[in-house]
Parts: C-alpha cells; sequence; structure tokens
C-alpha cells in the first residue's frame, strides 16, 4: 500500500506486503493446475466413450445386417458364423451385401481415435472370450476397449470400459 510521509511524497510497497501478495498468487495458481489436469482427463474420458460407443454401434450394425444379408455372413474372410467381422478395418473399408446391386455397406467414417493413446489401435474381445479376459482369440470381433492400462477418475481402469 502507498503511505504518505509527512513531506508529502510517497514510498512504495514494503518488502512484507510483496511476499504476502507473491504467496497468495502462489497458493492460487498451484490449486489451478491440479484442477485443469483433472478437466483435460476428464475431457479424454468423454471422449474416450464416444469412440468406445461408435465402435460399438457400427458392431451391433454390422451383426445385424448379416442377419439381413446373407452375403455378408457366407463371405466367410470378412465375418463369422455368428455375424461379428474379423477385422475392424472392415467397418470402414465397407463389406459387399452380395445381392445383385452390388452394394457396399460401410459403417464408420474411418476408425475414432482413441484419446488415451493417440492412435487408432483398439483391443478386441471375440464372443467367445470370458467377460473379463484382456486377451482374445481373434475368431471375431464382439467388444472393443482401449490398450490404455491407466486408472479413470473413478478408480476404474480404462482398458476394463
Amino acid at each position: 500500500m502507498l503511505q504518505q510521509h509527512e513531506d508529502g511524497g510517497q514510498q512504495g510497497l514494503t518488502l512484507v506486503e510483496l511476499i504476502a501478495v507473491t504467496a497468495i498468487v502462489l497458493i492460487l495458481a498451484t490449486m489451478a493446475v491440479p484442477v485443469g489436469a483433472t478437466l483435460v482427463k476428464r475431457q479424454k474420458e468423454i471422449e474416450l466413450r464416444q469412440a468406445l460407443r461408435e465402435i460399438r454401434e457400427a458392431l451391433d450394425k454390422f451383426q445385424t445386417d448379416s442377419t439381413l444379408f446373407p452375403g455378408i455372413k457366407s463371405n466367410l474372410s470378412v465375418a463369422n458364423e455368428e455375424g461379428y467381422p474379423e477385422e475392424l478395418e472392415v467397418l470402414v473399408e465397407g463389406v459387399d451385401t452380395g445381392d445383385a446391386v452390388g452394394t457396399t455397406l460401410k459403417y464408420l467414417r474411418r476408425m475414432p481415435v482413441d484419446p488415451m493413446t493417440g492412435g487408432t489401435e483398439w483391443a478386441t474381445r471375440s464372443s467367445r472370450d470370458q467377460p473379463d479376459s484382456l486377451f482374445t482369440d481373434h475368431i471375431n470381433i464382439f467388444d472393443v476397449r482401449t490398450t490404455s492400462e491407466k486408472i479413470a477418475l473413478d478408480g476404474t481402469r480404462y482398458d476394463q470400459w
């Protein structure tokens, strides 16, 4: 605070006042950093849930279409007898329905990016795998999960979502 001298001049802030203001600013800054990191992590979790939902909906649609269009299921290099794709890329590249018109069905415009790893590689689970299995038998793709082993804000592992 500026103080008036008897002769009318002003004196600047004292060292104690500067240290107090600096300490308050540092305390506020150290409280803001964890909040910012939590906000970034929460946003990535939202993006992960959206990407997983998008791929899972495409897998379900593929499986439904394989029952509607027998040509999909008859092409065993694309789908197995249960109607699930054998590779995730089929959802992006599309699959021929086998009808006379030659219709190709695509389920994703592009493979969603995994926000936790930054890549488009996803761990997969077969319809014959155990629900808690971390490895797949590569018979088909029934479900996907991230390859990240980090812990979410709610305490669960991302690869268990």
